[in-house]
């Protein structure tokens, strides 16, 4: 047995585990760094795993026969056999590498990005591998059963971004501890900088947006960017961004687990908050509705002298009852201290007026459907309180811009509108863009994959979205197989026809198959959630 071939077989290996170990860091990544997550992700998606440790487990089997058959016996042909190990190792391995290129190739939403967590754990991963091929390359000459154990490094490359993880985990709290304190300090050295704190289950980042548009009017404002809800991705933010020259600070909140808000608001102290909405979201997670709410409102709970902004449109809000000093907006017509009325909405609009005390105002937007006029509706009780009058916010209004993926309305040309809808999509919402397209004219499509994280009412809660699209689209493209089963049976019990229902496999093949339905004719095309790469 030569030493090149050794080389070439741990070269291979290292090859092989270094593809798979990437594409397990990146769902590791988008599933937070949570190993219950990963574990989950796991069980999901077992062929994806079975695709890439295929040729390392053959490989390993046949190394541990040909190392027992030699060990009992003086076969020559064994001794032979087990001398080409490291070749027939290396050309398995080359196999398995290419199964997983090409899995690489597929395109992704999100990359792997190279933290420098994740370049923490890959470095901890480096020394553990380095280690065992040391220890097994010592042990090379001594025991035939070497390769079979070295193999077991690609086979078990699932488990390493949670095990580096956890080996790093007093390094990573080190870090993060220096990072937050270093926040706080930041927090505590800007005391004429008022900070607003907004959650919800939905609407809060387009809840953001819109007021951040509002606030500017009169004040300097700073906000957390896209979905930087994080406690650490706040951190990074107040770290990189906010100074003395910032009036107000917007810190959107998310969590998925209780008291990850508290820990938010533990380092920015706000000093108002608003809570959007509360659902059935990252009930995976959460466990229950309960859970959810309660830590919604942690950021209610760490108010002292400010004032919580509450959207009592929500029954789950409205029954939570709190001592804080609070204003409360809604559409739904009840006795809020601010609510909007006489909505009317066209393809082309919404247009609204406000009411508060004695005073009543019209709104015109561009943006679509009712739940944005209950957001704007929140932005415009914050802006008001904060002392702009309803007046001055008219103009600010009617430039609103949809917030990306988010009931985005798009002009493709030809005929072709599409209301991209694709950010993490919930019941709520879904129902809202639902009732929009059905004011549509033209040929309604919707493209979905459904909705995710709902834990065990997510097959009913998606069955229930099929109920809800029946009326109101005339196409209905299920994106994605093992997805599609709960809409599907959703759409047929309202009587929706099955020549409708199309199932395509991804997100492309959905949107070229809508394209293509009746050409020629005027089309608006709903695209009702893109899931994530780890789904």
């Amino acid at each position: 047995m030569t030493v090149f071939a050794i080389i070439l077989f741990y070269a291979a290996m290292l090859a092989k585990f270094s593809l798979d170990y990437v594409h397990f860091m990146h769902m590791f990544q988008l599933n937070s760094y949570d190993a219950k997550e990963q574990y989950e992700w796991h069980k999901k998606n077992g062929g994806d795993y079975l695709k890439r440790a295929v040729f390392p487990v053959l490989f390993w089997l046949i190394a541990i026969f040909a190392a027992c058959r030699a060990y009992y016996s003086t076969d020559v042909i064994m001794n032979i056999v087990c001398d080409l190990l490291p070749y027939i190792g290396a050309v398995f391995m080359a196999a398995g590498m290419i199964v997983s290129a090409v899995e690489m190739k597929k395109p992704v939403k999100k990359k792997l990005v190279f933290t420098p967590r994740v370049i923490r754990m890959c470095v901890t991963t480096a020394v553990i591998y380095g280690a065992v091929c040391t220890l097994s390359f010592i042990f090379l000459y001594r025991s035939r059963f070497s390769f079979a154990a070295a193999a077991l490094l690609p086979i078990f490359c699932m488990i390493m971004p949670p095990l580096s993880n956890l080996i790093n985990k007093p390094i990573e709290k080190a870090v993060n501890n220096y990072y937050i304190n270093d926040a706080k300090r930041i927090i505590n050295e800007l005391p004429d900088t008022t900070v607003i704190g907004i959650t919800g289950s939905y609407g809060k980042t387009s809840t953001k947006f819109y007021l951040e548009k509002l606030l500017s009017v009169k004040y300097n404002v700073l906000m957390t960017p896209g979905s930087y809800n994080t406690t650490m991705g706040v951190v990074k933010v107040v770290r990189g961004s906010l100074n003395a020259t910032h009036q107000i600070f917007l810190c959107e909140m998310g969590a998925k687990k209780v008291g990850e808000i508290k820990e938010i608001c533990d380092i920015v102290h706000p000093k108002h908050s608003i809570i959007t909405s509360i659902g059935e979201q990252h009930l995976e997670t959460f466990g229950s509705v309960d859970n959810i709410i309660k830590t919604k409102f942690e950021i209610a709970d760490c108010i002292t002298d400010g004032t919580v902004f509450l959207n009592y449109d929500n029954e789950y809000i409205r029954n939570r009852k709190t001592d804080k000093n609070k204003i409360t907006y809604g559409i739904s017509g009840g006795d809020f201290d601010y609510t909007a009325d006489e909505i009317t909405v066209t393809p082309k609009g919404t247009d609204f007026t406000v009411h508060h005390g004695d005073e009543a105002v019209r709104f015109s937007t561009k943006l679509l459907g009712e739940h944005n006029v209950q957001n704007i509706l929140g932005a415009i009780a914050v802006s008001h309180e904060l002392g702009i009058p309803l007046t001055e916010l008219i103009y600010a209004i009617k430039r609103l811009q949809a917030v990306p993926h988010r009931m985005e309305i798009l002009d493709k040309g030809n005929g072709v509108t599409i209301i991209d809808d694709a950010f993490n999509s919930n019941p709520a919402g879904a129902r809202a863009a639902l009732k929009t397209l059905s004011m549509f004219d033209s040929l309604r499509i919707v493209a979905t994959p459904g909705m995710i994280e709902l834990g065990e009412r997510e097959y009913q809660l998606n069955k229930e979205l099929g109920m809800d699209a029946a009326s109101c689209c005339d196409i209905a493209i299920l994106v994605g197989e093992r997805q599609a089963p709960p809409i599907k049976e959703g759409l047929l019990a309202k009587g929706f026809h099955e020549n409708h229902i199309i199932v395509a496999k991804d997100l492309r093949e959905a949107m070229n198959t809508a394209y293509s339905i009746q050409p020629g004719r005027d089309r608006v095309i709903l695209l009702e959630n893109d899931l994530p790469d780890n789904f």
